[in-house]
């Protein structure tokens, strides 16, 4: 019989990119997740942490995390060589053993170096909107230190608190419900000229606050005999947006660290100058149409999750 609470937590309607831990054994996790494996749904997700003994139940992305994970898939400058080789990964769990247990996590997208049959994992990509920085280092650690992925990339999104949204509101047709999710678009797209990060609103409630923080991490293991529980300190960091504004002038498109051989296994590894060759990934003029394109999709889902035609 599977645990009450975990199930009732896993059906309950989750805002996108929340992730919920909820006190459980390996067996009780592994229950669960066989009834949604059994269901074929895709979110929400189950993780577990052994270290902490939680599972970790996690909510579909929202669309600025489906927009940065396939960062380096756009902007790398990878030759067409090695490109043919590599695949972009998105939502895979992963097992790994510990001293604490079996963990299980996923990654929001990894670069992946595919030799004969096999997929070795190369860079781990992490997005946490409002996520807490603790969380979604903790995450990124445990691709590189317990998958053992080259590098590791996080961006941490933090918006300006917004108001309790309303209850869901209930139109009679469906077109009501398409005509207010296109004025709203139209409206959005527009305040993004005056207000290049935020905030959203429509009719005086905020749908996407001002864009408060944005950070760019770059993580690498400094000790090639750390444990998989290891949690990394950043070995780059970079601030992208502060208080609504771009401040992202001095990170270099390449962040001064990324290379070529970040993406290709060591044993593979032959001339010197693919060690050292810069990955072009950051572009400003490509984050923040990007960025801005995602911030109206969100405020868009969240609007669109509190309406729904009357039901007939």
């Amino acid at each position: 019989m599977a645990p009450s609470n975990l199930v009732e937590i896993v059906r309950r309607p989750l805002s996108p990119d929340t992730r919920l831990e909820v006190p459980a054994s390996r067996e009780e996790y592994e229950q669960v997740d066989e009834i949604l494996e059994r269901e074929e749904a895709s979110y929400p997700q189950l993780w577990y942490d052994s270290a902490k003994r939680v599972a970790i139940v996690v909510a579909p992305p929202t669309p600025i995390q489906e927009w940065q994970v396939h960062c380096f898939k756009m902007n790398s400058g990878i030759s067409s060589t090695i490109r043919r080789n590599l695949r972009y990964d998105s939502d895979s769990s992963r097992r790994k053993n510990s001293s604490s247990g079996l963990t299980t996590r996923a990654w929001d997208a990894a670069l992946q170096y595919r030799e004969g049959d096999r997929l070795i994992p190369m860079i781990a990509v992490g997005v946490g909107v409002s996520q807490s920085y603790d969380s979604l280092r903790a995450a990124i650690s445990w691709s590189v230190c317990a998958l053992r992925c080259r590098l590791g990339l996080s961006m941490s999104i933090s918006e300006r608190s917004r108001a309790t949204p309303p209850d869901i509101r209930h139109y009679a047709f469906d077109g009501e419900v398409y005509a207010i999710i296109e004025d709203a678009e139209t409206d959005f797209r527009s305040q993004l000229m005056q207000h290049p990060y935020g905030p959203l609103q429509r009719d005086g409630i905020i749908w996407f606050g001002t864009a408060r923080r944005v950070v760019l991490d770059v993580y690498r293991r400094q000790d090639e005999d750390c444990g998989p529980e290891t949690i990394l300190e950043p070995s780059q960091s970079f601030t992208i947006v502060e208080d609504g504004e771009y401040v992202g002038d001095n990170i270099s498109p390449n962040l001064r660290e990324p290379v070529l051989a970040d993406c290709i296994p060591s044993h593979l590894l032959q001339r010197q100058e693919i060690r050292a060759t810069p990955v072009n990934f950051f572009h400003r003029e490509w984050f923040e149409n990007e960025f801005k394109a995602s911030m109206v999709l969100t405020a868009i889902g969240r609007l669109q999750s509190h309406l729904e035609p009357t039901p007939s």
